[in-house]
This record gives C-alpha cells, sequence and structure tokens, in this order.
C-alpha cells in the first residue's frame, strides 16, 4: 500500500467533489477518479456490490443504471450510507438504499427508461471496504426499449465519454469472459480515449461461465490486447444467487477457491478476485491523484487568483458609475437565470423531497398526464369508418375510382387532429403553471427587490415565445393560432409598465 499519509488523498478528492455536487456546479478542475464502464449484464453492478458486501444497487431488466452513481466507499468501524442530497439521514438498512436511489433516479430521468448525466452521490461507510471512490456509469446498450429515444446508445455513448475522456480518469472496463475481447464495447471507448491503454483497467467477470475447455489465460496474462495497468479476473453471484439471497461473504469464499482449484488460473490465483481488485484499485488511485496532484494545485490557484482579483474589482465599486449600474443589473439576470436553468435541469442546490417540481414536474406532465388525457379521448370506429367511406364517395363524385384520394385522408386527418385541441391545451396550461411557479422560486433568491418585475416578464415572455414555438412545430396550426394570441396579448397589456419599471431600474441606485 506504500506510505499510508498518502491514504488521505482520496478523502480529500471527495471533499472537492462533495462541494461542487452541493452547489450544483460540473468541476471543471479534472478531478481524478475512475469511471467503470461496461455493456449491460456484463457485472458491474455485481463488482461493485461485492466491494461492499452488501445488496444496494437497483437491478433488473433494460438499462438499470441512469444516472451516474459517484460511489465513494470510505473505512469506518460502523456501518451505514449516505447520500448527499439527504444530508443528515444516516442508512442502515441497504434495501432502503436501493429504493432512494431508484427513486432518486426516477425524480431526474422519469419512468420511461430515460437517462440523465446528473450524478447521485452516494458515500458508504463500512470497516469492509478499503478508501475508494468509483463512478458507476449506465451500461452500454443497442436497442432502446419502452419509451427510450431511438439514439440511447449514442445518448449513453456521450456521457460515458464525458467521463472517461478527461486525462485524470482511470477507466475501469468490465467485460464478461464468455464474450469476445474484439467485441468488448467497454474496451473499445477505452481505447478511443486511451489508445496506449495507461489509463484503463481490465476487470474479466463470469469466468466460471465460460464454455468447457477454454479459459481466458491469455487475456490475463496480459498478452492478447495488452494494458499498462493489466486485468484482474472476478467471479460475481449468478443470477440465481442473487435470487437466493446468498451472502456476499459465501460468494467470495467461492470465488478464492474456484481460482485456487482452476488448473488455467491457480498459478495467479493471488492476483484475482474481488478483494485483490479492490486493494488494486485502491492503490491506483492513490498513486494516480499523487501524480496528478501538482497540476490539480496550480489550476486551482489558478482559479483562486481570478476570483480575487474579481473580488477586487468589487471594493472600489461607484455605486454613481452608470456603467457598475448596468453590470450589477446583468450580473442578477445571470444569476437568476441559471438558477431556473438548475430547477429545470434538475441540478439544482436545494432537492425537494416532498413532492415534484420543476423539471420533473414538466417531465411527468408530457409523459405520464398528456398521454393519459389522449387515452381518455372518446373514439367511435364505427362513426369513423363511416366518415371515411363517405369522404372518398364525395369526393370521387359521379366517378368510380380504384384508389383512395388524398383530399380524404386529409379531410379525415385534419378533423381528428382538432380532436387534439383539447389535451394539448391542458398540457401546455400545466406545464406553463409549472414555469411559473419555478420563475416565482427563483426570485427569492434576487436580492434587488426592482428585480423581481422584471426578471419575470423577461422569463414568462421567453418561456411563452419558446412553447408557441413548439405548438406550432408539434401540433396543429388551430392550437398555435390560440397559443399565439394568449402570447401578444400578455405582452402588449404589460409592455408599458415594465418599460417604466426598466427605466426605473437602470437610473436607480445600487
Amino acid at each position: 500500500m506504500g506510505n499510508r499519509g498518502m491514504e488521505v488523498l482520496i478523502p480529500l478528492v471527495n471533499r472537492l467533489q462533495d462541494a461542487f455536487s452541493a452547489i450544483g456546479q460540473t468541476c471543471d478542475l479534472d478531478l481524478p477518479q475512475i469511471a467503470v464502464v461496461g455493456g449491460q449484464s456484463a457485472g458491474k453492478s455485481s463488482v461493485l456490490e461485492n466491494f461492499v458486501g452488501r445488496d444496494f444497487l437497483p437491478r433488473g431488466s433494460g438499462i438499470v443504471t441512469r444516472r451516474p452513481l459517484v460511489l465513494q466507499l470510505i473505512s469506518s468501524t460502523s456501518e451505514h450510507a449516505e447520500f448527499l442530497h439527504c444530508k443528515g439521514k444516516k442508512f442502515t438498512d441497504f434495501d432502503d438504499v436501493r429504493r432512494e436511489i431508484e427513486a432518486e433516479t426516477d425524480r431526474v430521468t422519469g419512468t420511461n427508461k430515460g437517462i440523465s448525466s446528473i450524478p447521485i452521490n452516494l458515500r458508504v461507510y463500512s470497516p469492509n471496504v478499503l478508501n475508494l471512490t468509483l463512478i458507476d456509469l449506465p451500461g452500454i446498450t443497442k436497442v432502446p426499449v419502452g419509451d427510450q429515444p431511438p439514439d440511447i446508445e449514442y445518448q449513453i455513448r456521450d456521457m460515458i465519454m464525458q467521463f472517461i475522456c478527461r486525462e485524470n480518469c482511470l477507466i475501469l472496463a468490465v467485460t464478461p469472459a464468455n464474450m469476445d475481447l474484439a467485441n468488448s464495447d467497454a474496451l473499445k471507448l477505452a481505447k478511443d480515449v486511451d489508445p496506449q491503454g495507461h489509463r484503463t483497467i481490465g476487470v474479466i467477470t463470469k469466468l466460471d461461465l465460460t464454455d468447457k475447455g477454454t479459459d481466458v489465460r491469455d487475456v490475463l496474462e496480459n498478452r492478447l490486447l495488452p494494458l499498462r495497468r493489466g486485468y484482474v479476473g472476478v467471479v460475481n453471484r449468478s443470477q440465481k444467487d442473487i435470487e437466493g439471497k446468498k451472502d456476499i461473504s459465501a460468494a467470495l469464499a467461492a470465488e478464492r477457491r474456484f481460482f485456487k482449484s482452476h488448473p488455467a488460473y491457480r498459478h495467479m490465483a493471488d492476483c484475482m478476485g474481488t478483494l485483490y481488485l479492490q486493494r488494486l484499485l485502491n492503490q491506483q488511485l492513490t498513486n494516480h491523484i499523487r501524480d496528478t496532484l501538482p497540476a490539480l494545485r496550480s489550476r486551482l490557484q489558478g482559479q483562486f487568483l481570478s476570483l480575487d482579483k474579481e473580488a477586487e474589482e468589487y471594493k472600489c465599486l461607484n455605486s454613481d458609475d452608470p456603467s457598475r449600474k448596468t453590470k450589477a443589473l446583468m450580473q442578477l439576470i445571470q444569476h437568476f437565470g441559471l438558477d431556473f436553468e438548475k430547477r429545470i435541469e434538475g441540478s439544482g442546490d436545494q432537492v425537494d423531497t416532498v413532492e415534484l417540481s420543476g423539471g420533473a414536474k414538466i417531465n411527468r406532465i408530457f409523459h405520464e398526464r398528456f398521454p393519459f388525457e389522449l387515452v381518455k379521448m372518446e373514439f367511435d370506429e364505427k362513426e369513423l369508418r363511416r366518415e371515411i367511406s363517405y369522404a372518398i364517395k364525395n369526393i370521387h363524385g359521379i366517378r368510380t375510382g380504384l384508389f383512395t384520394p388524398d383530399m380524404a385522408f386529409e379531410a379525415i386527418v385534419k378533423k381528428q387532429i382538432v380532436k387534439l385541441k383539447g389535451p394539448c391545451l391542458k398540457c401546455v396550461d400545466m406545464v406553463i403553471q409549472e414555469l411559473i411557479n419555478t420563475v416565482q422560486q427563483c426570485t427569492n433568491k434576487v436580492q434587488h427587490p426592482l428585480m423581481h418585475p422584471f426578471v419575470i416578464l423577461l422569463y414568462v415572455i421567453r418561456i411563452l415565445y419558446r412553447l408557441t414555438i413548439c405548438m406550432m412545430e408539434k401540433c396543429n396550426m388551430v392550437v398555435f393560432s390560440f397559443f399565439y394570441c394568449i402570447f401578444f396579448f400578455y405582452f402588449f397589456k404589460v409592455k408599458s409598465v415594465y418599460s417604466a419599471i426598466l427605466r426605473r431600474i437602470v437610473h436607480t441606485n445600487y
């Protein structure tokens, strides 16, 4: 393990990550970290659960990990878990940890198997772990399921690339042994950003499931596809073991017996298994942080000096300077805009645990309430067939035709589209109401009272305009025209009032 004094480096980086997550900002310091990459059912979740010694990750078919999970393992005398978004609450039952991960995932992504790059921060204290931080990323998939968008594969790939393309990120590429290494999605992505294999650690799972008479000895000995940091083989619990609640400690003992008794792996048994992998990652991450510490310190000092210089400018602030007034006004508007965006994207510094709000509620309106309103629409198939028949006959007139005329199709479709007006307008009303509530919440953080009416006007107009364009693109012209009239009626009605307020803001001493 080397110098034990270096072990404080991992908790130090953990505190930096928590600090950036707490203020709702992305970390642009390129902190040293380990990202876990692998395909669906590659065994990523089982490896992480073996580290902790508890079942705490969601399981199921399809994409289960739909948000990055920043898992911080901390060696401690007691055993419990904490979430960054549930400050002060300790979880001693790891079934509750699983349910909280699922609930927090649905809060941001909804229940339609969507994904989000906003991470969940989980800290696990246990006497059975070493200090280690891992980022569990969504499994690589090829085919969309449920309500997932058709480009789900590229969305997941882009999210993974956001993490592993950073030079200070180590890549834990998980590949099952019963898959040809040349077809490994994890190793393919790792090779794209780390062609020399300097940052990649290979993990081969499911060694006990290879065909009889075959093995992956060449891979584990780092001869087939060499990586500078090598490969480690592990044996996870089978699905039957998981469903039967097989104890993880018993599974680790069985894994040890497997490597000791297998003729192809017994000579390297001391360098295989979950426990060895955990020690290796702890050592690799500690050394990696130590190596990158000088550059990280330089970047921190540079940013500190930049902020210190900006703070010096405010010490000499002249309240009578018109340029200062304008700058202060624009900064207030900018802060308001950032807060509004965070509440919609779900990365705000204050998480509501009582009810859905902001982007999560809008997501629910579009994916649950709107489809429900459409299902409630009455549809008489017999009447529709009669209308189609009459439309075709009326268009043909005295003539007879073999083909259905386009005019008949357009007439029927237009009539059916008009029926969508009610559900569309109801959906728009609910979305607008939630956006207005979000704007009102954001204005509570604006310090200057005269900014409130101006900011509300600015963002309501912007919201109405965007929704108008959306309705024009997605719905029929009837709905668009109705919404367009509402927008401009509101705008011209309040324009004169808020123009006077704006003039007062600009000419008021701050």
